[in-house]
């Protein structure tokens, strides 16, 4: 005869498991910044940014419906770095958010300037994992392209208007 054994779940194991370690301070992320890291979004516009790339990443849309039906919506966040230079090749416009804590820096100081021969606007946040976390990653991010949509368009053109106040051509 076969035995049923009953299994119980230790509430204490999972309670801790939510808890999430203490955050970092802007203040103290800024610390991390690389040097050209210019324009550096305040600690305002950065949560704005945060914000808006929640709200364009359709990844809670795919997890809750079949994938049928999420193949119709589009992407609007372009992630990583090859992902958004190719789309910034093709000509895809938006916003693009460099994580200011990248090492080392040759991996994408090409970039800020074909945003600038494109007339794209872009800035520096303090730290890529804050940019991953945005988008529900584990990992961190370096770069991000947000497209525009109808979803969250005030959100979008007051960061588009406070990135051009940011952005100074060198």
């Amino acid at each position: 005869m076969q035995e049923t054994i009953k299994m119980e779940i230790d509430d204490s194991v999972v309670k801790n498991e939510n808890i999430d370690a203490p955050e970092i301070s802007y203040e103290k992320k800024l610390r991390f910044v690389n040097a050209i890291a210019k324009p550096l979004a305040s600690k305002k516009l950065t949560k704005k940014i945060y914000k808006c790339i929640k709200k364009g990443d359709n990844y809670n849309i795919c997890k809750q419906f079949l994938s049928i039906l999420a193949s119709k919506y589009k992407n609007n966040v372009r992630n990583g770095l090859k992902d958004v230079q190719k789309h910034l090749r093709r000509g895809e416009r938006g916003l693009v958010v460099f994580a200011g804590d990248v090492y080392p820096i040759d991996i994408m100081c090409h970039l800020p300037i074909i945003c600038e021969d494109k007339d794209i606007p872009y800035c520096f946040t303090p730290s890529r994992m804050d940019i991953g976390a945005a988008m529900n990653m584990k990992r961190g991010s370096l770069v991000v392209l947000i497209t525009e949509s109808y979803e969250y368009r005030e959100l979008y053109d007051e960061i588009k208007a406070a990135m051009k106040t940011l952005s100074a051509p060198l």
